[in-house]
């Protein structure tokens, strides 16, 4: 299984396999066409409340990851999840986020759970 985390505004890159939008909104400035996005999964998304706690800087990132985790709980999502997982199986995919710091938000916290299988 080969999962990683890129920013929506890189080009994409021949190894990128299925290339999974994780944000809940469609990155600012970003043609649909030039994203090159083959699956958006709204669902698996932290909810808006979430997102705009964490955005306000109303807590770190440990509380942060550990409320997203609560909410992928969720059957939805759970169900998501586990989607992106068995094309994980498959080959190769790329979770898209236009997060400036990937490495501290949920896409951060996706790829740890997808890589705990």
């Amino acid at each position: 299984m080969s999962v990683r985390v890129r920013r929506v505004y890189d080009p994409p890159e021949p190894d990128d396999g299925v290339r999974v939008l994780v944000d809940r909104l469609w990155p600012r400035g970003m043609a649909k066409d030039a994203a090159h996005v083959d699956e958006w999964p709204k669902g698996l998304t932290p909810s808006t409340e979430l997102r705009r706690w964490y955005h306000a800087g109303e807590g770190s990132y440990e509380e942060f990851a550990r409320r997203y985790e609560a909410e992928l709980a969720d059957p939805e999502a759970t169900e998501l999840l586990d989607h992106v997982r068995e094309l994980a199986d498959e080959g190769d995919v790329t979770l898209l986020t236009a997060s400036k710091s990937p490495g501290e938000s949920h896409a951060a916290v996706l790829l740890r759970l997808l890589d705990q299988g």
